[in-house]
């Protein structure tokens, strides 16, 4: 295997480490139901059809650098992001 790797490999294997996860969370009273998180993140956000409110769905983890686009994306500012307790 050469020593030489392709630089943009090396940043996704940097983001999964377990340090670097946060728990993001969803402000009810300030989501507006766009539905960008769950477009950016489906597996973590699930937008209810009936009431039209975003919500965490399953342990809410992300990778940090991936919660903070969706926290910077959300028109309601709704999201935010629990750091992790050691």
């Amino acid at each position: 295997m050469s020593a030489s790797t392709d630089p943009a490999q090396t940043p996704n294997t940097d983001r999964l480490a377990t340090d670097d996860m946060v728990r993001v969370a969803v402000d009810q009273e300030l989501c507006i139901g766009g539905g960008i998180c769950e477009m950016l993140e489906p597996e973590v956000f699930e937008l209810d059809s009936d009431i039209v409110i975003s919500s965490v769905i399953g342990d809410g983890l992300l990778p940090r650098n991936r919660a903070e686009v969706v926290v910077d994306r959300c028109p309601g500012q709704a999201i935010a992001v629990v750091e992790q307790e050691q």
